[in-house]
C-alpha cells in the first residue's frame, strides 16, 4: 500500500490525519450497522435449499471488505501520526 508523504507542497499532516480519521469513523459505523443486520434462515428458505447459506456467505464477505478497509485506514493513520518520514519543508 502506498501511503501519503507529508511535505511542503502537499496536504498538511493535520488535514490528512483529520480526513483519514473521519473516513475511519465512518467505516467503523458502517461495520457496526452491517454487523447488526439479521441474517436469518427464515428469510431465505422460500428461495431454495441453498439460499440462506449463500446469503450468509455474502454477508460475511461484506463484513470482511469493511474490516479490510478499516485495517488499511488504521495503517495509514498510524503512518501519519507515528511513522511518516520527514521531508524537507514538512509541516
Amino acid at each position: 500500500m502506498i501511503k501519503p508523504t507529508v511535505h511542503l507542497n502537499g496536504t498538511s499532516r493535520e488535514t490528512l490525519t483529520a480526513e483519514y480519521e473521519t473516513a475511519l469513523h465512518a467505516v467503523q459505523a458502517a461495520l457496526a450497522a452491517v454487523r447488526a443486520i439479521t441474517v436469518n434462515a427464515r428469510d431465505y428458505y422460500v428461495q431454495g435449499p441453498h439460499a440462506f447459506e449463500t446469503a450468509d456467505l455474502e454477508h460475511f464477505a461484506r463484513l470482511q471488505r469493511l474490516e479490510a478497509t478499516e485495517a488499511e485506514l488504521t495503517e495509514i493513520l498510524i503512518h501519519l501520526i507515528d511513522g511518516a518520514p520527514l521531508r524537507e519543508g514538512v509541516r
